[in-house]
This record gives structure tokens, sequence and C-alpha cells, in this order.
């Protein structure tokens, strides 16, 4: 039952996207736009300034992407829901839905930087692996701070407040990890442990979300 009502959630938050377009094609836009403009400005940027920039771009289409996924809750919804849910499957579903959102926007970003910035990686499945697991660390850290600006009067800038000492470590493992896919000498097993400490970062996050979400929701 637990699993019927989480799907349900998440299929609820895809049908309400669908239903409002106009915000997943603004990100989509936001993508397109920040990356055309990066072309412009440098054209084809060496390896470290690649790396760099893509995951700038990752924290900022996260912060666009997710910041919505409380705020757009209505108070009478968040009621409804209440009646309906357990706090545990509400956050569950949230942290599912915006997890493949924005891997979906990571590889979208991906595949737009390859375009108009060519690629300098040499490592092409190692590198869309880190993105996938740097998309869906970022978007789990950012879902439990949307969850506490919610209940902060509506703030969406606590977002931003709030997430960047907690996601900017990651942030840091994601660039030197994204760099073992740059043709970068690494220690054997040195990419490996990275790569757990990243999954680690993002199992604690989950933890952290499933034990301090019902307090919010008892509010």
């Amino acid at each position: 039952m637990m699993t019927k009502r989480i799907f349900t959630l998440v299929s609820k938050d895809v049908l309400l996207e669908f239903r409002q377009k106009h915000t997943f094609y603004g990100i989509l836009l936001y993508i397109a736009s920040t990356i055309f403009v990066l072309y412009l400005s440098i054209d084809k940027p060496d390896a470290n300034v690649w790396n760099g920039l893509f995951w700038t771009i990752q924290l900022f289409i996260c912060v666009n992407a997710v910041a919505k996924s409380f705020l757009q809750e209505s108070r009478g919804r968040m009621l409804y829901f209440y009646s309906v849910a357990s706090p545990v499957e509400f956050i569950v579903a949230k942290i599912v839905y915006n997890l493949v959102l924005m891997i979906l926007m990571s590889l979208i970003s991906l595949l737009m930087f390859s375009v108009f910035l060519d690629n300098p990686v040499d490592n092409a499945f190692r590198f869309t692996g880190i993105v996938v697991l740097g998309g869906a660390g970022i978007s789990i850290v950012f879902t439990l701070m949307s969850a506490i600006a919610a209940k902060a009067q509506q703030n969406a800038a606590l977002i931003a407040i709030l997430g960047f000492p907690v996601i900017l470590p990651q942030l840091l493992l994601l660039m030197r990890l994204s760099k073992s896919a740059f043709a970068e000498v690494f220690r054997e097993g040195m990419v490996l442990q990275m790569a757990g400490l990243i999954a680690g970062l993002d199992v604690l996050v989950i933890a952290m979300a499933v034990i301090l979400f019902p307090y919010l929701w008892k509010d």
C-alpha cells in the first residue's frame, strides 16, 4: 500500500507538470539561453573551465526546477495530503519525482553543452554516469531545503540560503570526480571512493528528510 500511495503521489506531480507546461518549458529555455550565452562568450573553453561551468549551471537549474516542489502546494492541498498519506510517503514521492526531473534536465544540459561548447570529455560513459549521480544528489538536497522553506512564509530565497552550505562539499566532490572522465590520472580505487562518498551523502540526506519531515508535516 505504501508503494502504491507513493506512486500515486508521483503520478500527481507528473500530471501537474503536464498541465503547467510553461514551468517545464521555462526551465528548458533557461538551460538553452544560458548555454547559448556561454557559447557566444567563450566558444570552446578548456576542460577545467568546461567542467566548472557545467556543474555551476546544474546547481542553478536545480534551484529553478526543484524550488517549486513544495512552494506550489497550497495550504488546503497540504491538508488534503495530510489526510490521505503519511509524511514519509509524501517526502519520498517528492524526492523521487524531483530526482527523475533533475536527471532529465542534467542529461539535456549535457547534450546542449556538447553541441554548443564542444565536448572535451574523454570517457563519455563515465561522465554521463557522474552526471546522473550528481543530478540525483543535488535534487535530493534541494527537495529537503524546499520542504523547510515552504514552512517559512513560502520564502523561495531561503532554499538557496539553506542549500548552499550543504551542497558545496558535494559540488566540489562532483567537480573532482568528473575530472576522471577528462583523462586525469587518479590513484586506483579513488574514483570509486569518491563516488561512494557522494552516494553516502545522498543516503544521509534522504535519511534526514525521512526523519525531519514528519515534524514539518505536523506544523
